[in-house]
Formats: structure tokens, C-alpha cells, sequence
């Protein structure tokens, strides 16, 4: 199953495939990095009635969701689940660093089949950004509920897109150029993300869960208190550039590549005026 915030691409091309996947897992690890407190916020606000010992992370990417969770909870044993070998040994190599790998258990596996691995009875189910992926979400929120011990909580956590960088007006030579590319790739992803922005709340009840809380957090990030932003931004200006350059016009595709080249004047990296921008949906359904 894919993870967090951009889709798994194929082994067409071994070569580029691992480009892909090491780019994306540095994606995901400056994600974890700057909007670590919105993480933990959530987490903090989650309705649990004891202290998970057991605990799952759908789609876990590089180990946002992981780490977090045992930050909070540092007695819990957490078992990793991502369809990517990369994303899981990146994963396993902060574990020893953290000294924490007594506590994670990595499993690779594709949560879209209908048979899945063995991930035991967890107290917390925890699947951020990750659901939207699914060809079936359905069948996968079903099989959550089969696998949560009584009384325990599943979390999913989806954002409204991926974050914007950029203020209103800017580049100052194509002002807007962030929007139109975000619509050009939301027209190129339309046809198989068809669960971005799904009613999560209205499928986590149909699939038998009792929707516990739900919330919208908004995500405001000033740049320039937060180096990490600038890289966050590249990286993900980046991203869309790989996914949306056909689509854009000579004008917007020359001011993107202006803001991704490191060495000009006008690079992303050298503006003062950025920040992170998004929403977080948050549902909390337990079973019953």
C-alpha cells in the first residue's frame, strides 16, 4: 500500500525507481520534521480510554506516525506496515538510531490484496495520509475492524492536498503559478486517487465502526522560524514538477524551474516569505 503524501511509482526502471523512492522518502521524513507538532497535537488529542500497548501504523511511510506515537507512548510496541522496502528500512535505520527498535516491528505488505499479514490485536490503529490511496478502502477499514481488540480506536488522517509554500502573488513573474500547478496535478491524479476527500466519517460507520470524534486541524508554518521549510518546499515543488510539466505552459514551467534551481536568484531556497499551508482531517472510530 502507498503511504503518506504522494503515491508509490512502478519498477519500470530500476534506476529511476529507486530516485523515486529515495526522493520521496526524503519527502516524508522533512514532512515529519516540520509539522511534528501538528503530529503529536493530534495524537494528544486522540479519545483513548487506556494507554495503547499495541499498536499499528498503516502506510507508515519512513516512521512519521511511528515515532511520534512512541514518543507519546514509550512503552508500546508499534508494528510498521508500508508496501516499500525502502520507506521500512529507512524506518528500521531511525529505530537503532533512536534506540527504539525493541519497540518497532516492520512488515511489508500490500493492504490493498485481500490477504493480510499477521498484525496481531492492536489497541490503535493509526493510518495517516494513506487510506486515500486504496483501489478498496472498504474492504481495508473492514478488515481494521476485524483485527482491533474491543474497545480499541482507529485513526485516519488525510490532508486537504499537499501543502502550499508560496504567498498569494508569488513568483512575482507568474503569480498563481503554485495554484495552477496543484490543479494541473489534481486533474492528473483524479482518475486514481479517487478517494481524496472521501466522507472517511460515513465509510468508518458503514464498515461498523462507532465514530467516536472527528476534527479539521489547520496547519500554519512560518518559514523563516523553520529551515526545514525551505527544503520541504524544493523537494515538494520538485515533486509536482515530475508529475504536472507537460500539462503547464512555457511560462509557468520556466518559473517553476526557477524556483528549483538552487543556484539562482529567484530559488525557492532564497525567499523569506515561505510557509507551510494545509489542513489535517481527523477521524477517531472505535470498536465496539
Amino acid at each position: 500500500m502507498p503511504h503518506a503524501h504522494a503515491p508509490h511509482h512502478g519498477t519500470q526502471h530500476a534506476p529511476r525507481h529507486q530516485h523515486d523512492a529515495d526522493g520521496q522518502a526524503d519527502i516524508l521524513d522533512l514532512d515529519a520534521e516540520v509539522l511534528s507538532e501538528h503530529i503529536a497535537a493530534v495524537i494528544d488529542w486522540l479519545p483513548l480510554r487506556t494507554t495503547p500497548g499495541r499498536i499499528v501504523d498503516l502506510g507508515c511511510g519512513t516512521g512519521a506516525g511511528t515515532f511520534a506515537l512512541l514518543d507519546r507512548f514509550p512503552t508500546a510496541h508499534v508494528t510498521a506496515v508500508d508496501s516499500s522496502a525502502e520507506h521500512l528500512q529507512r524506518l528500521r535505520d531511525k529505530a537503532r538510531t533512536l534506540g527504539v527498535e525493541e519497540h518497532v516491528r516492520t512488515v511489508r505488505a500490500d493492504l490493498d490484496g485481500a490477504d493480510w499479514p499477521d498484525l496481531g490485536t492492536p489497541d490503535l490503529v493509526w493510518a495517516s495520509a494513506s487510506m486515500h490511496h486504496m483501489a478498496h478502502p472498504d474492504r481495508a477499514l473492514r478488515k481494521v475492524h476485524d483485527i482491533l481488540a474491543p474497545g480499541g480506536l482507529f485513526t485516519v488522517v488525510e490532508l486537504a492536498g499537499f501543502p502550499r509554500f508560496l504567498p498569494e502573488g508569488a513568483p512575482e513573474d507568474r503569480p498563481g503559478l503554485e495554484e495552477r500547478c496543484h490543479a494541473a496535478s489534481g486533474r492528473r491524479h483524479a482518475g486514481h486517487v479517487t478517494h481524496r476527500g472521501a466522507d472517511w466519517g460515513g465509510m468508518l460507520v458503514a464498515a461498523g465502526f462507532a465514530l467516536d470524534a472527528e476534527r479539521t486541524l489547520t496547519v500554519s508554518i512560518d518559514g523563516s522560524r523553520n529551515e526545514a521549510v525551505g527544503a520541504y518546499a524544493l523537494a515538494g515543488l520538485r515533486r509536482i514538477r515530475g508529475s504536472v510539466a507537460e500539462d503547464l505552459e512555457a511560462e509557468d514551467l520556466a518559473a517553476l524551474d526557477r524556483l528549483l534551481d538552487t543556484d539562482g536568484d529567484r530559488s525557492v531556497l532564497r525567499r523569506d516569505d515561505l510557509a507551510v499551508r494545509t489542513e489535517r482531517a481527523v477521524w477517531a472510530a472505535r470498536r465496539d
